[in-house]
């Protein structure tokens, strides 16, 4: 690798008698360049002067075969630095403002000098040292400059007003010389540094003063410096042998007002206040004109805002990649399902959104506009009064896992039910660079809003679909967790029907219920799971019917048919039999099945079999001796057959002593696998059935290591088993 060399550069260090300073002028004229060490030789706090700091350094420099000449001037004089470059090298190509003091004092003790002298030595010295070296620079279309901030500057510090201030006005000076010497070729950026220094050293504890070396930080300032790199208008902060770029940013923001006739008032500010200060989207502007563009498209948005009609209205919905793991939660994903981790890890390599997320921007702009309770003519009602009753939604490009959306909604048709209506909400989501992300429709059943004398057939409803009458092609049950609906508010719907249990009571439910969408999002993981293989990028579109509430806890037990890229579905209460989703079909861009579909029972409970007491004979041998798993030492799985066909299935691990109904556990592998009758299970734990004999006539079948199947003997003392 080739060394980064400066011959033939001249640099101008300002501080360099010591700390940081001192490093820079070392590494500099190590590397070949011709440094002018300068150093007023003051105190910390600026009193005094001496030439032994500066004549320290350059001695040091010249004893290593370095060219180095002292300068003893305040840097306010930076007339007299330059021409000391001049004088002796005739060039200057690097300035470095290194130049430092401390007038530590709390905001109300400042005195008027503390704030001017150190303000004249860290923001006025690196004006005045770099605009003496600007005509040279600009004239040999050539200059890197470098100015120090601090952590103080960019976060503020007690006790160090004057100091902070002065650090983030350098900030500002760098931003602007930055732009102005682009076109010469003049680079100009801030270092943020940590070190150990006479500015430090009774500040920072003992311990950590130790590892702020000096030495660390002066690479990342001669890279900075050197005609290679293209670094400009950067904040480049680095300590103990660590850099990082820091930058200013800004958030998505909120308008506030809706016409260029409006005025804003304290309440329109106070109505946005969380929105505004999101800073959850927050960007980087590269340039004043970037910020500026923004402001005339807040306008032009305003602007447009007199142009939407009266049943029109639209909203904005930004999310980032926590939000979409959310949800993922509040839908069921599981981390013990692999392929679950897709929605739950934002370095997986498919990380992406669960589809039916894509709802929540329509769903949240007509809950937040005045559309539906001004929708029905003479009826004034409440959102207490509406339930979401039908939902369509089409993806037409795969849902980003963190995205400002915007969304154009629509009441499309109102109907008259008789005592209720019907409103229907017909919403676009785009994204930033405007492509369609999702088309939605949404039916709300309005209670006791009906009798207005309207029609009570639309034709833009997207219609349901009734599932075919025959079995099941699949089915999948879920137990829901108490925790359900608490977990999925956090994606945005904060009715309190879903959480507070004297709200439920007194909306007519004896407990707070799921929301209608989180039971939605379940039943969508289940056909995904069975005709996806869990790949969200094949969902299309779905239309569903919300029929009735889910309690916390409960079981969702969903049912699929298959035809052709069409899967209806129907989505029953384990507990109850109570149909909750119905009427429901997902149109899918193609079938993937998986290699193993999850298929179980919906009947709401698991037979019992006589053999099951087998299996609790084995838990209670296990507990009472646990010795016996290092004697077996393997992972059977029993398929237990009623009629010819398997009605119950158990695993038995007797590595880790675990024996539970079911196929193995994530990550458990099956050594061996037994198939057997109920009755001649009960029959070979009884001594009954000779298992050799058994496996010979085919009652008893073994797949896997049959050797191993021999030590299970030692769990059954009434028989060979």
């Amino acid at each position: 690798m080739n060394n980064l060399r400066f011959d033939g550069r001249v640099a101008i260090v300002t501080g360099a008698g010591a700390g940081l300073g001192r490093a820079y002028a070392l590494l500099f004229a190590e590397r070949g360049a011709s440094v002018v060490v300068n150093d007023l030789g003051g105190s910390r706090s600026g009193d005094g002067s001496s030439s032994k700091a500066a004549d320290s350094v350059v001695s040091e420099i010249r004893s290593r075969g370095g060219k180095a000449v002292p300068n003893y001037d305040s840097v306010v004089d930076g007339d007299k630095l330059v021409q000391t470059a001049l004088e002796n090298f005739g060039r200057i190509d690097i300035v470095v403002n290194n130049a430092g003091i401390l007038r530590d004092k709390s905001f109300a003790r400042i005195s008027e000098s503390d704030w001017n002298l150190v303000h004249d030595v860290h923001l006025k010295g690196a004006f005045k040292v770099t605009q003496a070296a600007w005509p040279h620079f600009r004239k040999q279309n050539y200059g890197r400059v470098i100015v120090t901030s601090s952590n103080s500057g960019l976060y503020g510090n007690f006790g160090q007003a004057n100091y902070s201030a002065a650090k983030l006005g350098l900030v500002g000076l760098c931003n602007t010389m930055a732009i102005e010497g682009r076109k010469n070729n003049i680079n100009c950026n801030v270092i943020v540094p940590t070190a150990a220094s006479r500015l430090t050293e009774d500040i920072l504890p003992p311990d950590f003063f130790a590892e702020l070396k000096p030495e660390l930080i002066a690479p990342v300032v001669v890279w900075l410096c050197h005609e290679n790199c293209d670094e400009n208008g950067s904040i480049i902060e680095s300590a103990a042998g660590w850099a990082t770029k820091c930058h200013l940013v800004r958030g998505s923001g909120a308008i506030l007002r809706h016409k260029i006739t409006d005025m804003v008032s304290p309440e329109n500010v106070r109505d946005v206040w969380n929105q505004l200060t999101d800073m959850s989207q927050a960007t980087r502007l590269n340039s004043i004109e970037e910020a500026s563009s923004t402001l005339l498209g807040v306008l032009d948005e305003i602007k447009s805002g007199p142009e939407e009609s009266l049943n029109e209205a639209s909203g904005v919905f930004s999310y980032n990649y926590r939000d979409s793991i959310i949800f993922a939660i509040g839908v069921g994903a599981n981390v013990k399902e692999e392929s679950d981790l897709q929605y739950l890890y934002e370095s997986h390599e498919n990380f992406s959104t669960i589809p039916t997320y894509a709802i929540l921007p329509s769903l949240m702009a007509t809950m937040s506009s005045s559309l539906i309770t001004e929708a029905i003519p003479g009826r004034e009602f409440d959102l207490s009064q509406v339930l979401h009753g039908e939902q369509y939604l089409e993806l037409h490009k795969p849902l980003p896992t963190e995205a400002k959306l915007t969304t154009k909604i629509c009441i499309s048709d109102v109907l008259d039910k008789g005592k209720n209506a019907v409103i229907v909400v017909d919403g676009k989501t785009y994204d930033e660079s405007g492509d369609l992300i999702a088309t939605s429709q949404i039916c709300t059943f309005v209670l006791s809003a009906g009798g207005f004398g309207g029609k009570r057939v639309s034709s833009v409803m997207v219609p349901l679909l009734d599932e075919p009458q025959r079995s099941p092609d699949s089915t999948v049950k879920e137990k829901t967790s108490v925790n359900q609906a608490a977990v999925y508010r956090l994606s945005g719907d904060l009715n309190p029907l879903h959480i507070d249990p004297s709200f439920a009571l007194a909306a007519g439910y004896q407990q707070p219920i799921l929301h209608g969408l989180a039971t939605l999002g379940m039943s969508v993981r289940h056909v995904l799971k069975q005709f996806a293989d869990n790949d969200s990028k094949l969902f299309k579109s779905l239309k569903v019917r919300f029929s009735k509430p889910v309690i916390p806890g409960q079981t969702l037990c969903t049912s699929m048919w298959r035809e052709g890229n069409r899967i209806h579905f129907k989505t029953t209460v384990s507990e109850t039999n109570d149909i909750v989703l119905s009427g429901a079909y997902m149109e899918l861009h193609e079938i993937k099945l998986p290699a193993k579909p999850h298929v179980v029972l919906c009947s709401g409970k698991v037979e019992e079999l006589p053999s099951d007491a087998v299996f609790h004979g084995m838990k209670e041998r296990i507990e009472s001796n646990p010795s016996l798993l290092k004697s077996i030492n393997g992972v059977f799985v029993y398929h237990i057959t009623k009629s010819g066909k398997v009605t119950s299935t158990w695993t038995a691990d007797l590595k880790t002593g675990k024996i539970y109904r079911g196929e193995p556990e994530k990550g458990i592998k099956a050594d061996t696998t037994l198939t057997i009758d109920d009755s001649d299970m009960i029959d070979l734990a009884l001594g009954k059935l000779n298992p050799q004999m058994a496996f010979m006539k085919g009652k008893l079948k073994i797949k896997g290591n049959i050797m191993l199947a021999q030590k299970l003997k030692a769990l059954n003392t009434e028989s060979k088993l």
